[in-house]
């Protein structure tokens, strides 16, 4: 037993490395370490002998270390090579799997939609379509995460999955084979004359996707681009080098953000190079309480550099870095080892970014939509306007309800996140739990087949203000 008990002190000294040699050559009385570490092999020795059930000392020992990460902060903790391995997978942005966004629907997987040119696009997967067995195995009873965890795996091998189309439709099976499925973490479209880019999550894919995002929609409006509109509400965060690069995608020159440690000579600062993509046009960039970290840092920049105007409500206030550190031959650790700060000093932690317009949710309801009005075409008599170049422009007598307000309604931007994912250290991944990817994945804020998506108010406003500026700018230069 005495044995086990040194085992179990040695792999506590390894696991802990320098950072127990410089802490123990600090102290003034290096033997309370050493009685500590005692301690902790009589409660492992106790515990594995005495416990009502059987453990194993790999999960008493892992479950040892990761008490003793989550016990420093929310975002440190201990992945096991099965968590590694997911975090690597949402890192690289790419996994096999069979290219479908899918969701829960009545205890079954729910395809929203399939992705262009994968494995599911090419079987004809259509959205709507109800998956209610994989391999063999009723879908039913699984989460939408173990449903996931299935559908991805190896590229190459075959994946059985039973469909069923329609309420009254047959089940029938189709083989697919695995494909390597790109996550797409950015998606765009055009809304009137503005660009419309939205970011999910920080990848390694972020920045290419945001560069095909730019060009086409630069290519589709040409001159009538009045603006572009960055939306990063409910993006949990990720790659610090994504969100550098981001950042530095719209800006001439100048800091984007700094990092600092424990110690003064560890901090870091990252410069935007030459060249603003979007050449100086007017932006607006969306935030809300699931905006975290990554995304932070990109609207901390833009604002400190008076580039865009960031508007909705208060972002999460995830301002740590988090460091992975693989340990060879068992998962990583993830470590908060430094701070953010934006350009002008300001820390992100616990404040987060405060929206220079605030827009909160809300629904937008049209007071007039049943109400008459006479105008001074409907009185008897009324004087007839002289500028018969007018006459076709002539306000309609108001014998019809006036038009609901608002714009073309973005999708719902999803549901906030369970929980920001951790700002990495540049080549480092995001925390699981963060969006998962398309291809077998989760989809955000998906609505029923053929539903009118609801009214985006914050997207509506954002739209506006940038109709507005660039109206302000046109009428100045033809002063």
């Amino acid at each position: 037993m005495r044995m086990i008990k040194r085992a179990a002190t040695a792999a506590a000294l390894v696991f802990l490395g320098a950072g127990v040699a410089t802490v123990t050559a600090q102290s003034s009385n290096s033997s309370d370490t050493y009685r500590q570490l005692n301690l902790f092999g009589d409660v492992f020795e106790r515990v594995r002998a005495e416990y009502v059930e059987p453990v194993t000392d790999e999960q008493l020992i892992e479950s040892a270390i990761n008490g003793m990460l989550t016990s420093l902060d929310p975002h440190s903790s201990y992945l096991n090579k099965k968590s590694f391995q997911d975090m690597q997978v949402q890192t690289r942005g790419e996994f096999g799997g069979l290219g479908i966004e899918v969701t829960m629907e009545n205890g079954l997987v729910k395809v929203v939609s399939p992705i262009d040119d994968t494995p599911a696009f090419r079987a004809g997967l259509q959205p709507g379509d109800l998956i209610v067995q994989l391999n063999g195995e009723a879908v039913m009873g699984l989460s939408l995460n173990e449903a996931v965890e299935k559908m991805r795996g190896p590229v190459g091998s075959e994946l059985k999955v039973t469909v069923r189309r329609g309420e009254a439709g047959e089940p029938f099976t189709v083989s697919l084979t695995r494909a390597v499925i790109k996550v797409q973490s950015v998606r765009y479209r055009t809304e009137g004359d503005i660009g419309y880019i939205r970011i999910t999550s920080f990848n390694e894919q972020t920045q290419s996707g945001l560069e095909k995002a730019i060009s086409s929609i630069q290519q589709q409006l040409g001159d009538k681009l009045k603006g572009f509109v960055l939306d990063l509400r409910n993006n949990p965060g990720g790659l610090l080098d994504q969100a550098v690069s981001v950042s530095d995608t719209f800006l001439e020159k100048g800091e984007i953000v700094s990092t600092r440690g424990r110690r003064a000579e560890e901090g870091t600062r990252f410069n935007a190079k030459p060249g603003d993509l979007i050449k100086g046009l007017p932006m607006v960039v969306l935030v809300n309480g699931g905006s975290a970290s990554a995304s932070e840092i990109v609207a901390g920049a833009l604002q400190d550099h008076k580039r865009a105007i960031i508007m909705g409500t208060q972002s999460f206030g995830k301002g740590s870095v988090q460091t992975i550190i693989p340990l060879p031959g068992h998962g990583a650790m993830r470590l908060t080892t430094a701070r953010y700060y934006t350009p002008s000093g300001r820390s992100i932690q616990q404040l987060g970014i405060t929206p220079d317009i605030e827009v909160h949710v809300a629904k937008v309801e049209d007071l007039d939509k049943n109400v008459v009005r006479r105008r001074e075409a409907d009185l008897k008599g009324a004087l007839v306007n002289p500028d018969a170049a007018n006459q076709n422009k002539a306000p309609r007598p108001a014998t019809t309800n006036p038009a609901a307000p608002g714009t073309p309604a973005a999708p719902n931007p999803g549901a906030p996140a369970p929980g920001p994912g951790a700002g990495a250290a540049p080549g480092a991944a995001p925390a699981p739990g963060a969006a998962p990817a398309p291809g077998a994945a989760p989809a955000e804020g998906a609505a029923a087949e053929g539903a009118e998506p609801p009214f985006d108010f914050q997207l509506a406003r954002a739209l506006d203000l940038l109709r507005g500026v660039a109206l302000f700018q046109q009428r100045a230069a033809a002063r």
